[in-house]
């Protein structure tokens, strides 16, 4: 009886990259991202001036503090997680298509009405530079009523002036309307 043997040669273990390291943890700049931002705000708001007048346990410095806290203790928890072998989930349950193409017209047209209305809002006030951007905004992604469209828009940014100007007491610049409203 011969016995035929198995020729199979088994490659030796490859030894990961950096490059491959790297990858596999690329949430980890998330990680270093949010650590550094909260760094960012809790310096900001240790080294923040506060009026000696101020009274009360909640200041000005109470919120930025408990933000920044929360951003280092997420970072590094998501550090920890992704470094015991922890990922993040895969794109697939959002209704989005991967294999088309980037809608570039309708990301340059966002950013242009934006950068229209932060170069608007000062010389011509919030409620038209608004109404621009809220006009804008909706043509960009897809809005074709341009009879409505103006009018609703000049609506909500009249009613988002009014509520934070007069209700909130958050000023907003005017512009030519200042006296009229």
């Amino acid at each position: 009886m011969t016995t035929t043997r198995s020729t199979e040669t088994t490659a030796p273990p490859t030894t990961p990259t950096r490059t491959s390291w790297l990858r596999d943890h690329s949430e980890l700049g998330v990680s270093l991202l949010l650590f550094v931002i909260g760094v960012l705000v809790l310096t900001d708001a240790l080294t923040m001036t506060v009026d000696i007048a101020q009274r009360g346990p909640v200041g000005p410095r109470t919120v930025p503090v408990v933000v920044g806290a929360g951003l280092l203790v997420v970072a590094v928890l998501l550090a920890v997680d992704v470094l015991r072998g922890g990922r993040g989930e895969s794109e697939g349950g959002e209704d989005v298509d991967l294999s088309e193409p980037s809608d570039w017209r309708t990301v340059l047209l966002l950013a242009g009405v934006f950068l229209a209305f932060a170069v608007l809002i000062g010389p011509v006030g919030f409620p038209v530079s608004g109404a621009l951007l809220f006009w804008g905004a909706a043509y960009a992604l897809g809005s074709r009523h341009l009879h409505r469209d103006p009018l609703i828009a000049a609506g909500l940014s009249l009613l988002t002036y009014v509520v934070f100007n007069n209700l909130l007491g958050v000023p907003l610049p005017g512009g030519p309307l200042m006296g009229v409203l």
